[in-house]
């Protein structure tokens, strides 16, 4: 961003067709959308009553799930930024997410040898139409923590990449569980997860950080910045991270996904856990603004 526009940005926020509309950017003191906490909010009693179902009924859940977590990130891409990045984000974590599962179904690159099941609805490829939507789901709350964390480059792509290859700590144990794919061959694997191969991970970061790298010139300038309306995101990927660990530890019987998927995700979910609560500290009382004047802007963006 040039001088003049950064200016422009810090006193009025970005007006570049790029950028979001006005009245609804991250800079200053923009509000998050009231869709995307209403939206969080079935999510969550969504992923509640999930232990609480079995069979098909829980199948159906996951797919309802994943849909709304879908809906939850492109919506909140969309009324933050605009049409351009939930467009780059859509043809990125979408399009590609069925890119490479498609990919992988066939040649076994670069996850491993798998099939999926006939539970999770339709399938394109081998793949299940709502693959792509969860690669999708989790892609902008972990792009959105790793933006609020760290500067623009390589740490940057590397957090966002480790912050969503990691959820698949839990995740893929989950499923597998569920009997919604199978590995042809899950080892060598991680000690206490068996039907996993460690080649899924990996493939998994291979994925995550090319997803990444191309997000951010694709999405334009805005997708490089954050303020108080992704604050929905922050809450998505900390939810999924902590009620997953109490899921998997005490409802699902899965205690050492558990202790994989906590480490793991730990990564990125401490570090903005701990920079939301120090940020919430040292935020002024209500109409006070910042003693500037000027709207706040995030200092890692």
């Amino acid at each position: 961003m040039s001088g003049d526009r950064a200016a422009s940005a810090v006193a009025g926020g970005d007006r570049s067709t790029d950028g979001p509309r006005p009245g609804r950017g991250v800079d200053g003191d923009a509000r998050p959308p009231r869709l995307s906490w209403v939206l969080l909010g079935v999510l969550v009693l969504a992923q509640i009553g999930y232990p609480l179902t079995g069979g098909g009924t829980r199948a159906a859940l996951t797919v309802a799930t994943v849909v709304l977590g879908y809906l939850l990130s492109v919506g909140h891409a969309l009324l933050t930024r605009g049409p351009r990045t939930a467009a780059a984000l859509v043809a990125v974590a979408t399009g590609g997410g069925f890119a490479i599962e498609a990919l992988g179904v066939a040649t076994g690159f670069p996850f491993g040898s798998y099939d999926y099941s006939g539970h999770l609805g339709p399938k394109l490829a081998g793949v299940p139409l709502i693959i792509p939507l969860a690669w999708t789901w989790m892609a902008w709350p972990a792009w959105l923590a790793a933006v609020r964390l760290v500067r623009p480059g390589v740490r940057r792509i590397a957090l966002a990449a480790v912050g969503l290859a990691t959820w698949d700590l839990f995740l893929d144990p989950q499923m597998v569980a569920e009997g919604y794919w199978r590995w042809r061959d899950a080892a060598p694997a991680l000690p206490g997860l068996p039907g996993v191969p460690v080649s899924n991970y990996l493939g998994w970061l291979l994925f995550g950080v090319l997803m990444t790298t191309l997000l951010r010139p694709l999405a334009g300038a805005s997708a490089d910045r954050t303020g108080p309306a992704d604050h929905p995101m922050y809450a998505l990927y900390l939810w999924t991270y902590f009620s997953s660990v109490l899921a998997h530890a005490v409802f699902l019987g899965l205690p050492a996904s558990a202790f994989w998927g906590a480490a793991g995700m730990a990564v990125a979910a401490v570090p903005l856990a701990v920079t939301l609560a120090r940020g919430h500290r040292r935020r002024p009382p209500a109409g006070t603004g910042n003693g500037s004047g000027q709207p706040r802007v995030d200092a890692t963006a």
